[in-house]
């Protein structure tokens, strides 16, 4: 077997103790007559094969002339030392190894007759450059910083990674050059170091074989599992790839921690602690898994633990340590945290308190199946690693919290991208204010001036006749079924009592059949909840067949409402599917529209869907505005709303209960300022001046065509209000585009608007909408269609 030159590198390796023999030679003439004998000794017993000074590949050699290297060795891998030093003999950045101490043998048997060990991120082959850059350190004098640090990973028998640092001795190394060797100068080595990754030049400034290297290294190692696992804890801790890798995070945890504490069988866990709710909780992702919980949740401190573990971990936030589980379980009468560990399966723990400061923020906890195997020694070890467990709690709080911020602001007080420049602009000038000494920096208003407003909604038609309808029935339901149960009552006990009941539940019952009055809906359930309810569980006790007629009764209360909830239900689900799909339709389409031009847009569910846009150069900070693109969100607008109108059309039949919808757009020539009202976190027009916008908004929806009792909305049709001239102009050149793309029928009527109160002239376009039966016929167009129409 001969060893693997690598005939494309830079050096070609030779084992040679020639470095170490010329050592002895010297040896050999000093005046100490033992250390010349045994100097003598050495070459004696060498002389007979002169290839181990010239050098050899042949790896045979090494088990032929094993005496003779021990020989040579043997002053290097001292007895007196071998039991406790960890020493080999080898080729430097290889697993080739000729010589090793007592020690490092015993390691070896330790992990069992099939390892072999190998040197942790070391490639198959030496980087060329890797060896290159050697040469120049070595060979031509440059002094380049190539050092990196090398580790042995060995299991111990019980299978406990154990990590072993390698520092190189290469005293014992010669460096010669063959005639492919090239002068080097300063300015060829700036230009390697300037094209590191450029093979082809180095391998012509340092051919391959140039240069032989003859000798061996001694490799000193040093056990460092202790720190290397606190090192990979740490790394562990800080990494943000952790929540995407839940299967593996805690496994890995898991061997670092054994690896740390050199015990195979341990488990680690961890549980979070709630001050505000005073109670563990379990934490979600990465496979972490908690005793103190169990299959729980969250659980109180008080009942997760004993008095003593309470008082350690709560309040004095020191380690808790359990020795033997099985006594303690005895001595407890079984109570927490003793229960959980026996029912884990563990015979010691350990639960070590996570605080910053005196504030808990949660529990360590390690466990093991073994007695006394975890006690309050081992727990001092913890003391090494706490503050990087801290520190990751604390950073993951952190991040908790910003991302709960973010929901919320998602969910419930968003800030539209087109406008969170400007807002964190105003956030920059807060901060600022604040580290130059402001006693009371204040965030100043959000107001962005001569803005294009756009509006539109999709309303619910007669939705509140729809809802009174559906409360009316359930009502009429529920008190038909309460009469049956005391007409029962009554015909059983003959009680006078009963009967005033059933008058009093059929007067409810004349009242509702024909309108249900404002407070009707109140009134009825007060009686229900105050009169009858009582006596429904009296007679539950008074006879069976009553209580089975009470039962049924009950099955068909909902527990929220504590009343009949059919029919309103069946309206709320179908009022909740509309603005579902209509909203998710809307928001989709408004990613598309954002590129074609930021503006600001927001949208709410009432009974339907409304929404607001602004746009204008105050909204953008890098593209300048032009009318054009007003005209194109307008047209985009429309083109959306007849799309909205054909969702619900499709939805319709899939609805429990079939509502309609009607659809209005309000046309606004008038540029106006809108503000950022801090107390609403919402945008809202500033002003008085512009306050008309918002008085048109409220009360268009509610108007009557001029001269007639016909509401404005109608069904099928797309309304569009507007005031000026040349606005009806640009919709009807729209309603004709949009016509020849399948949206719009061509019936198209014009009318006037009754007047509103505080706003006169209004006018309207009503244009009958094209529906399609499925979204497969639907047409689309692109961005140039548009505005090549917009154009014309």
């Amino acid at each position: 077997m001969s060893l693997n030159n690598f005939e494309n590198m830079p050096i070609q390796r030779l084992i040679s103790f020639n470095k170490l023999l010329e050592y002895y030679d010297e040896l050999a003439k000093s005046e100490d007559s033992f250390l010349a004998d045994k100097a003598k000794r050495v070459l004696d017993a060498q002389a007979p094969h002169p290839e181990l000074r010239e050098g050899f590949t042949d790896l045979t050699l090494l088990d032929k002339h094993r005496a003779v290297i021990d020989i040579i060795l043997e002053d290097t891998f001292s007895d007196v030392l071998g039991a406790n030093e960890i020493k080999v003999a080898s080729l430097p950045y290889d697993n080739t190894i000729f010589k090793a101490s007592k020690r490092f043998q015993n390691i070896l048997a330790e992990a069992g007759p099939d390892f072999e060990p190998k040197i942790r991120n070391q490639e198959e082959e030496v980087n060329y450059i890797m060896a290159a850059v050697v040469v120049l350190n070595f060979y031509y004098g440059f002094k380049l910083d190539f050092s990196r640090p090398y580790f042995y990973d060995i299991p111990d028998a019980k299978g406990v990674m154990h990590h072993y640092r390698i520092l190189y001795n290469a005293d014992f190394l010669e460096l010669e050059a063959t005639d492919k060797a090239k002068e080097m100068t300063q300015e060829d080595v700036d230009e390697l170091l300037e094209n590191y990754d450029k093979i082809e030049l180095w391998q012509e400034k340092i051919p391959p074989g140039s240069f032989i290297s003859k000798g061996f290294v001694i490799s000193n190692m040093f056990d460092v599992t202790a720190e290397h696992s606190i090192s990979e804890i740490k790394s562990a801790l800080i990494s943000n790839e952790k929540e995407k890798e839940e299967g593996s995070f805690m496994e890995n945890m898991q061997e670092t921690f054994r690896s740390f504490f050199r015990l195979k069988s341990i488990t680690v866990g961890f549980v979070a602690y709630n001050d505000q709710q005073d109670q563990f909780e379990c934490v979600h992702g990465g496979g972490i898994q908690s005793v103190i919980l169990g299959d729980e949740e969250y659980v109180s401190c008080e009942s997760a633990l004993c008095p003593g573990s309470y008082q350690s971990l709560m309040e004095n936030n020191e380690f808790f340590a359990v020795t033997d589980v099985n006594k303690y379980f005895e001595l407890s009468g079984g109570i927490a945290p003793y229960k959980n560990l026996k029912e884990a399966g563990y015979q010691s723990a350990i639960f070590a308190p996570i605080a910053d400061n005196g504030h808990l923020l949660g529990v360590l906890e390690i466990g093991s199946p073994n007695k006394n195997e975890l006690n309050s020694v081992v727990a001092t070890k913890l003391e090494d690693i706490m503050p990087f467990i801290i520190t990751s709690v604390l950073r993951s709080k952190a991040e908790e919290a910003n991302f709960i911020d973010a929901i919320i602001q998602n969910e419930c007080t968003t800030v539209h991208s087109s406008v969170y420049w400007k807002f964190q602009e105003e956030a920059r000038n807060f901060i600022k204010d604040s580290l130059y000494g402001e006693e009371q920096p204040s965030f100043n208003e959000i107001v962005f001036e001569n803005i294009n407003p756009l509006y539109g909604q999709i309303d619910i038609k007669d939705s509140s006749n729809a809802r009174n309808v559906s409360i009316q029935r359930d009502l009429m339901i529920q008190l038909s079924d309460i009469s049956r149960v005391l007409e029962k009552a009554f015909e059983m006990t003959k009680l006078p009592i009963y009967e005033e009941l059933i008058f009093r539940v059929n007067n409810h019952l004349d009242d509702i059949k024909g309108t249900l009055h404002t407070n009707s809906e109140q009134a009825i359930f007060n009686f229900v909840m105050d009169e009858i309810n009582p006596v429904f569980e009296h007679l539950k006790g008074e006879d069976k067949s009553l209580a089975a007629h009470i039962a049924s009764y009950e099955t068909n209360i909902d527990k929220k409402t504590h009343s009949y909830y059919d029919h309103r239900k069946n309206y709320d689900t179908s009022v909740m599917t509309i603005n579902k799909k209509l909203a998710a339709l809307i928001d989709k389409r408004q990613e598309e529209a954002q590129q074609m031009f930021p503006h600001y847009f927001e949208r709410y569910k009432t009974d339907g869907i409304e929404h607001n846009m602004y746009i204008g150069d105050d909204i953008t900070r890098e593209r300048r505005f032009s009318p054009i693109y007003l005209n194109n969100l307008r047209l985009w607008q429309l083109q959306v709303m007849c799309e909205m109108e054909n969702k619900h059309y499709r939805l319709k039949p899939e609805l429990p209960v079939q509502l309609d919808v009607a659809s209005l757009i309000l046309v606004y020539n008038t540029s106006l300022s809108i503000r950022f009202r801090m107390d609403e976190k919402r945008f809202d027009v500033d002003g008085t001046y512009n306050a008309r916008y918002e008085i048109i908004k409220k009360r268009i929806d509610k108007s009557f065509v001029k001269g007639t009792s016909e509401r404005l909305t109608q069904t099928g049709k797309m309304v569009i209000v507007y005031s000026q001239k040349s606005d009806e102009l640009e919709y009807l050149r729209y309603i004709r585009f949009l016509k020849s793309k399948g949206y719009f029928t061509g019936k198209v009527e014009i009318v006037e608007l009754e007047g509103l109160q505080g706003v006169a002239g209004l006018k309207a376009i009503r244009a009958e909408i094209l529906y399609k039966k499925d979204k497969q016929s639907e047409r689309t167009y692109t961005y140039e269609d548009l505005m090549e129409e917009l154009k014309s």
